[in-house]
């Protein structure tokens, strides 16, 4: 019989309805590949919008989804050096995730250290290298500077407003007012987005304006974060949260790098599977700090809920609400 297991596949687009449990051919490793069987696979935003078939960077569908893995290397193909049978690993593997098995190539791989769980592993490989280039490899914030983080109690937000506590800047998290428990917690000043337009309450706390500004919801939201930040201060935008349509996203990218010059700013767009296909060294330098930093418990992933695989399609629906603080994970 042919080994077989277990993935969620996406066979069309639209939202987690169009998932469906199969059961796919179990594939070995090909010449400087590895197979690894998972253990943990994160959840987050760009799922969703590989449902709805508008990722970029996603193969043709039907397709599995998951971005970021941890597991175990159980199978390992010709031509590969430096793994071992049972060795813990993570990687970005921007699809292919929510699946009890991944082959891929051994050199997107990273050991995963013993002090760090799976499910930590899985948690942090996006939202936390992500907030990490943002914070030093974009911004290169120095101590004492202040920033605001849109979407603060997401999976992004809530690792800016760590990395950034550890940065010695002074950090204001606009949220929805049930997360503002959690944005204190993490050592940021809460706002709430409801209370009125972005740069009036940032300006109401801190006149002169912040110094940067990293934005989760684009559209409209990157106009407000350059009237919210000083002269000079820097707007790092990295989601699309509110901006829905064609339209938007192209007056988002005109604000990011036009208006910003115009209004004497400076303007940015971050996007981690854009610079790891353009060069994977960066990510593979940063994620090792991350877990250093996770197993000297210096910073602890916020995880909102942990499900099976079998959950995933109720996981994508509640992660679509918005109502969501930290991030989620599959544990299999």
């Amino acid at each position: 019989m042919t080994a077989t297991y277990r993935a969620a596949v996406i066979t069309r687009p639209g939202g987690p309805e169009v998932l469906e449990i199969r059961d796919l051919p179990l594939p070995a490793p090909s010449r400087g590949e590895l197979r690894v069987r998972l253990r943990a696979c994160g959840i987050g935003a760009t799922d969703l919008i590989m449902l709805a078939g508008k990722y970029r960077f996603a193969p043709k569908l039907p397709i599995v989804g998951g971005y970021e893995i941890a597991g175990v290397v159980d199978a390992i193909g010709p031509d590969v050096t430096g793994f071992r049978i049972g060795q813990r690993v993570a990687a970005l593997t921007v699809h292919g995730g929510f699946a009890e098995y991944l082959v891929r190539e051994a050199r997107h791989f990273v050991p995963i250290p013993d002090q760090v769980s799976d499910v930590e592993a899985a948690a942090v490989i996006l939202n936390y290298v992500s907030a990490w280039q943002m914070i030093h490899r974009v911004a290169k914030v120095e101590k004492g500077a202040r920033a605001l983080v849109t979407g603060a109690g997401g999976g992004v937000g809530t690792a800016l407003l760590q990395l950034l506590g550890l940065a010695g800047v002074t950090t204001y998290g606009m949220a929805s007012s049930p997360k503002h428990a959690l944005v204190t917690k993490l050592g940021a000043l809460p706002i709430d987005y409801r209370d009125g337009p972005i740069d009036r309450l940032v300006r109401s706390r801190e006149p002169n304006g912040v110094d940067f500004a990293f934005d989760a919801l684009g559209g409209k939201s990157i106009s407000q974060c350059l009237s919210a930040v000083k002269r000079g201060g820097l707007v790092v935008g990295y989601g699309f949260l509110t901006a829905n349509s064609q339209l938007a996203q192209a007056r988002m990218f005109f604000d990011t790098f036009v208006t910003s010059r115009l209004r004497g700013r400076r303007g940015a767009f971050y996007g981690i599977s854009l610079l790891y296909r353009r060069d994977a060294r960066p990510f593979l330098e940063d994620l090792p700090k991350i877990f250093a930093l996770v197993a000297e418990r210096r910073i602890e992933p916020v995880i909102a809920e942990v499900v099976p695989l079998a959950r995933a399609r109720q996981a994508l629906e509640l992660l679509a609400t918005g109502k969501v603080a930290g991030k989620m994970v599959v544990r299999f």
